[in-house]
């Protein structure tokens, strides 16, 4: 790390010019958004199909995971539930990367039109990297998941393509939950239980670190063929989901505010 003060990036130096923080001009003032619509129901807004997706996606995780739902629909069925829910989570991801990427950048000007962009690199800002890594998360954990689906998977196959994949995605999201705390700033780190912000990224980082220690434990012991800990397994993704969902229900009227805090 070198001394001196860094230039701003250009997300910084919007939200500086018009006098947004990173997290409310991607949250509040989107270029995917109509405006139109309300906190609960704005299928015109990326952003209310954000939260919806993912709390769909959540839903079947926590579904999954159920203490009795295994022994009640069998292997297959709670695998296909899981894939399922991964793939809810792969949209909702793929939707909060454009969401970032068409975030409104400076003030503009009478007549200044701002184009959709499916991708651009943004390499100093913090909201693209965390969409971006929690973006390969899910497609990691589709990975896994539909692997999961083959009932015929040796230990070693299981580590292989299940685990490996879940592993890969639950380190995806724990930096993408890092990445998007720290994009929050102060607030982040301040005691703030008013905030919806507060809540959502702090909500998404315990789900992240409980995610990974249900990848953890899933590892598939070679000589016994059976889970490091099978309890923790489902606690943790169970724990995770709960915590995904609660975040995701809390995108919606964040949102509808005016000024995030």
């Amino acid at each position: 790390m070198t001394g001196g003060a860094s230039s701003p990036s250009a997300a910084e130096t919007a939200s500086t010019a018009i006098g947004w923080a990173p997290r409310e001009r991607r949250k509040l003032h989107s270029f995917l958004d109509t405006g139109r619509g309300s906190t609960w129901w704005a299928p015109g807004a990326a952003g209310w199909w954000i939260g919806v997706l993912f709390a769909i996606g959540a839903t079947f995780f926590g579904l999954g995971s159920a203490p009795g739902y295994f022994k009640a629909v069998g292997n297959h069925t709670d695998a296909v539930t899981f894939f399922i829910g991964s793939m809810f989570f792969t949209t909702a991801a793929a939707l909060q990367f454009l969401e970032a990427v068409n975030a409104r950048e400076e003030e503009h000007k009478k007549g200044a039109r701002q184009h959709f962009r499916f991708f651009v690199i943004l390499p100093r800002d913090l909201a693209w990297w965390s969409c971006l890594v929690q973006l390969a998360g899910t497609i990691y954990f589709n990975i896994s998941t539909f692997s999961a689906i083959t009932t015929t998977l040796t230990p070693a196959g299981v580590d292989h393509l299940v685990w490996k994949p879940d592993i890969f995605g639950s380190i995806c999201f724990l930096i993408a939950s890092f990445l998007a705390w720290l994009e929050l700033g102060r607030a982040a780190r301040s005691w703030r239980p008013r905030s919806l912000s507060w809540w959502i990224v702090n909500l998404n980082v315990a789900g992240s670190a409980a995610f990974g220690v249900s990848a953890l434990a899933a590892y598939v012991v070679p000589t016994t063929g059976s889970d490091v800990n099978k309890m923790l397994v489902n606690l943790g993704t169970f724990i995770g989901a709960n915590c995904f969902l609660a975040a995701a229900i809390l995108l919606l009227p964040e949102r509808t505010r005016e000024k995030l805090g």
